[in-house]
């Protein structure tokens, strides 16, 4: 039992230091400007507003667990400019053309606080400054730097994070089937992961085939971390607006809470199967997929 405890509080503390390296460091990519500067404290409060920093946290455990020295700085700015590829994403499904959303953790959206066209234009900022980050980063190899220029690209555009924004808000209000749901699903969600684990991957040197299980680890992860957050859509605890689903078609509504939950829980189990095998120097990531579900699951039960 005293094992145990001390275990899971020596996790803990890796990933505070994780995180508070991870805020120091976007603190550092994204100084403040002039008071008048409002893109640029724009940029700065979507980023550095408190968030879970879940795929940049992913990024640094993985390529951990691959035999990396995470304490290498480069490998903390691939980390940081995929939040911030983040970060400018949900700026943009905020704003009023998009999903209209009011709060975002526990804040005032950025289109709220400093106006749509300030949001945009920070959002369009985040993207540039992040590929910057990742051309400019030290210690990495300019063929690692471009192939993971080249992994975050295609997250974001049409064939990632765009297209699936654009089914979400041109289809989502209609009938769709499970596949079709599923297929936004990944674009919104699963693709900005696998590129998240594919630069890890990138800068540990990683196989074809751990690239392969990583790829497939990615996609069920953000099948998952979708319902979840579907799942979620009614709670008053995400520091999110309430009910942004309503009259939107959702595996949550097909299948109900219960079998959104099951099929959600088979996605976990697949994505450990396919950690295991990608990951086989570490066991971090792992620990942090199941701590951060059940963690979320438990509001839930």
């Amino acid at each position: 039992m005293t094992a145990h405890v001390d275990t899971t509080a020596s996790q803990e503390s890796d990933l505070l230091q994780l995180h508070h390296a991870l805020q120091a460091h976007l603190e550092h990519l994204l100084p403040a400007g002039q008071q008048a500067d409002r893109v640029r404290a724009a940029m700065r409060a979507g980023t550095l507003a408190p968030g879970k920093r879940i795929r940049p946290l992913l990024l640094l455990l993985a390529a951990r667990d691959m035999g990396c020295d995470v304490a290498q700085q480069g490998i903390l700015d691939l980390a940081c400019a995929v939040e911030m590829v983040h970060a400018a994403s949900l700026i943009l499904d905020d704003i009023p053309s998009m999903d209209n959303a009011r709060m975002r953790r526990g804040r005032p959206a950025i289109h709220c606080e400093y106006g749509e066209n300030v949001a945009i234009l920070a959002a369009v900022a985040l993207l540039s400054r992040a590929f910057e980050v990742i051309a400019l980063a030290p210690g990495l190899p300019a063929t690692h730097k471009a192939e993971a220029i080249a992994e975050l690209s295609s997250a974001v555009g049409l064939q990632g994070l765009v297209q699936g924004q654009f089914q979400d808000l041109h289809d989502g209000a209609h009938s769709r089937s499970p596949e079709a749901i599923t297929l936004t699903n990944e674009l919104k969600t699963s693709v900005l992961f696998r590129a998240t684990l594919q630069m890890a991957a990138i800068a540990a040197d990683a196989s074809v085939q751990v690239r392969q299980r990583l790829s497939y680890f990615a996609q069920d992860l953000g099948q998952a971390f979708q319902l979840l957050d579907d799942l979620a859509d009614g709670s008053k605890h995400t520091g999110k607006d309430c009910h942004q689903d309503q009259g939107k078609s959702t595996l949550v509504q097909m299948l109900g809470p219960e079998g959104a939950e099951r099929r959600l829980r088979d996605h976990l189990s697949s994505a450990d199967a396919h950690l295991a095998c990608a990951c086989h120097r570490g066991v971090a990531t792992r620990q942090y997929m199941h701590a951060l579900f059940n963690q979320q699951l438990a509001m839930f039960n």
